[in-house]
């Protein structure tokens, strides 16, 4: 098996590559070893020491270091980590443990997230991230910023900059976009 590897924007995490799909369809955020139990994928990286968040997409696993690690180090562990993994045939999650959107039933809300899903999630995917339209309440869309994404350096700029421009040209009712938890 030849996994590839990819830096992103966030120097904390690399994306892993595997040639296969990782997800069949949705994403899932794990942040800690806890928040794993639904994934066997994120629990044996979790095992690798300095390991402080997995993120898995349709084909890609996103990976965030602890600062006290290295990835000329850790890059190795997590590659066997995932060789391992998709070599014992398990799935990637078991159960429901994927991505809720936040799904609300305004017209608005709905130009939104189209917006937001056919616009800007394959590019952060790009990045080995990703961004989950949580609710549109008062002018304010409310976004939350997943895997490589979140603690990126550059999210708020693109967060701002990008998103938040292209929605207000689209959608005249964004006065804001913030990003949530």
């Amino acid at each position: 098996m030849f996994i590839q590897t990819e830096d992103t924007p966030n120097p904390a995490t690399m994306k892993f590559l595997p040639g296969q799909a990782v997800l069949d369809k949705g994403t899932a955020d794990f942040s800690s070893a806890d928040a794993a139990a639904t994934s066997p994928l994120a629990r044996r990286l979790f095992a690798v020491h300095g390991v402080a968040g997995v993120f898995l997409g349709h084909d890609f696993v996103s990976v965030t270091k602890t600062d006290c690690e290295d990835w000329p180090v850790l890059r190795p562990q997590v590659l066997g980590a995932i060789m391992d993994h998709f070599s014992s045939g398990e799935a990637a999650l078991t159960g429901t443990a994927g991505e809720n959107d936040g799904a609300e039933d305004s017209a608005i809300a709905a130009q939104i997230r189209e917006l937001i899903y056919t616009r800007v999630r394959p590019q952060v995917a790009q990045d080995g991230g990703d961004i989950v339209f949580r609710e549109f309440r008062d002018g304010i869309v409310y976004l939350s910023m997943r895997g490589a994404c979140s603690g990126c350096p550059s999210s708020t700029m693109t967060l701002k900059n990008g998103i938040e421009n292209m929605l207000k040209y689209y959608v005249p009712e964004v006065v804001e976009v913030r990003a949530v938890g």
